[in-house]
């Protein structure tokens, strides 16, 4: 049985100037969002993130996603770094407090997997919703119609990010590189996990 491309299960159809051009020809940016430890607020500051996290909400008009990627971290890397460490020590007791640490993290994270958590925040905009020119019954997709798209798109980010930002949060908006990082993660679980990632040609990565 022939192999399929993945490529042609995915809606994405080229990654251009940092934003996702689907073949639908709607756009979509992506804002990674950091955390919040928010069990460690105070009741006070608890209340007052999740009021701003209700404006900010209720402030919007249009639609956004929330994806929380979960990845097993892999620190074998981490742990053989503490190995040529404690070997290399050469004061005795900083050894052996090398080696003792090194076992504590072994034993702790015996049997279990690590998780780290990433959050993005996906923002859409479509060529619909571009005021139509001259009584035009369709839009085409040139390049200006994609700048003109770009612009809203971004608009839309920074208005999602102001109000993330309230709330105490962090965001970036990526880049190309970033988001063929990403998909690439998502498709290919296991290579990411130990931090391999395929060569991306440099004029894709020019195009931020």
């Amino acid at each position: 049985m022939a192999k399929v491309p993945t490529q042609q299960f995915l809606e994405i159809d080229e990654i251009r100037d940092g934003v996702l051009l689907l073949k639908n020809k709607s756009l979509r940016a992506v804002l990674m969002v950091s955390s919040l430890n928010f069990a460690l607020k105070s009741e006070e500051e608890q209340e007052a993130i999740i009021y701003q996290f209700q404006n900010f909400l209720n402030s919007l008009d249009f639609p956004i996603e929330i994806l929380v990627q979960s990845r097993i971290l892999n620190i074998a890397g981490y742990l053989d770094k503490l190995k040529e460490v404690e070997a290399a020590q050469e004061n005795e007791l900083l050894k052996i407090q090398t080696g003792e640490y090194r076992k504590f993290i072994n034993e702790m994270i015996a049997g279990r997997q690590i998780l780290s958590k990433t959050f993005f925040v996906i923002i859409p905009f479509t060529l619909v919703e571009i005021p139509r020119i001259g009584g035009k019954k369709e839009v085409s997709f040139d390049e200006e119609q994609f700048q003109r798209a770009k612009a809203q798109l971004q608009q839309r980010a920074d208005f999602v990010a102001l109000g993330l930002r309230r709330c105490g949060l962090q965001c970036t908006l990526l880049n190309n590189l970033e988001l063929i990082e990403l998909f690439w993660a998502l498709y290919h679980p296991e290579e990411a996990e130990v931090g391999y990632y395929p060569e991306i040609p440099p004029e894709i990565t020019e195009q931020q």
